[in-house]
């Protein structure tokens, strides 16, 4: 078996790599050699066919020894017969071209082999959204290829009505905080918050006077102390005091991790969600799991009275669309074609 790994480096003592002589290790140089790199992401070949695996974690042992972790396994994608165009292989949710465009986006030649390898394979089975970040100034149709507008885009094209979804609460869930400006219009309840409460193409004319409330959910002080790990778990929280003294108002939209239900309260999370439920918690519009914390950086400002979208860091995620999945005993996704 043949892997690609992409994770970002980290300040604490890694676990020492394979050797990068090895076949299944090799080393990307990113273009942007000074923006963060906080997505992880494995490409995995088989004689069998082709896997694709993203998750919460860095490949260091306390991300996934003690902590809560989020990770998303792809079928496994069986290779497509000689000669096929290059378009096979297509979901309906264009996983293919997304992951393509992500990898391409990194403009390392290093990565040209495992395209070539996603290029021969069936990724048709693939039932979520890839929502990706890539460092840089986005303008035009590319504006919308990434960060935040690209959820926002997709949440238009594609999520189908629910009735009172408008005021359904938006929550959020992460590890790290990032300066988000002054006041809560800088860029959280403003484009971010947009983006987040966007409806589908059938929705827009239900939209309520009222805004749906926002909920972020982060580790308190006593969440950590009594935490498996105590208070060393807190490194990888970060939150710079001083940030956090510039923007006094956030934590009136802030609500301390829990997980009761499945016995993880005291396992920190490094994952990171996104979502959109119903009020008693029985529904969701939508679910999103990611690397990108709450963070200008992460999910992208807009600049220039909106004529450009700054993103700061490398990130990957998945989008999950309730109309995607038909049934829980069947494997087939919705024939439907979404213009993501």
């Amino acid at each position: 078996m043949n892997t690609l790994l992409l994770h970002m480096t980290s300040l604490r003592p890694p676990v020492p790599p394979p050797s990068p002589s090895s076949p299944l290790y090799k080393t990307i140089l990113m273009h942007y050699v000074l923006s963060p790199a906080c997505r992880k992401m494995m490409l995995l070949l088989y004689e069998e066919g082709f896997r694709v695996v993203i998750h919460t974690s860095n490949l260091i042992r306390d991300d996934w020894h003690q902590k809560t972790q989020g990770i998303w396994l792809s079928p496994l994608y069986p290779r497509l017969p000689d000669g096929s165009p290059e378009t096979a292989g297509e979901s309906a949710t264009k996983f293919k071209r997304d992951l393509l465009d992500y990898l391409a986006s990194y403009r390392s030649t290093g990565l040209n082999e495992w395209i070539g390898h996603i290029k021969q394979h069936d990724l048709s089975l693939t039932r979520v959204h890839l929502i990706g970040s890539t460092p840089g100034r986005h303008q035009g149709n590319e504006k919308q290829t990434w960060g935040h507008l690209k959820l926002r885009k997709v949440l238009s094209n594609c999520s189908s009505s629910v009735a009172n979804q408008e005021s359904w609460p938006l929550i959020g869930q992460f590890s790290s905080i990032g300066s988000l400006g002054g006041d809560e219009t800088k860029w959280l309840c403003s484009e971010f918050k947009e983006s987040l409460a966007t409806l589908g193409p059938d929705q827009r004319q239900f939209i309520s006077l009222k805004p749906a409330p926002l909920h972020l959910v982060y580790p308190t002080v006593e969440n950590v102390r009594t935490s498996l790990e105590g208070y060393p778990g807190g490194g990888s929280l970060p939150y710079a005091i001083d940030t956090a003294q510039k923007q006094p108002w956030l934590p009136t939209f802030m609500h301390r991790w829990s997980a009761e239900v499945t016995g993880r309260s005291r396992a920190l999370p490094h994952i990171k969600t996104y979502m959109r439920a119903s009020p008693d918690f029985g529904e969701l519009a939508w679910f999103l799991v990611t690397s990108a914390n709450l963070s200008k950086a992460a999910w992208g400002t807009l600049e220039k009275n909106g004529f450009q979208l700054m993103i700061r860091s490398y990130e990957l995620g998945v989008l999950y669309l309730p109309e995607a999945f038909v049934s829980p005993l069947t494997e087939t996704p919705s024939p439907s074609f979404c213009p993501s």
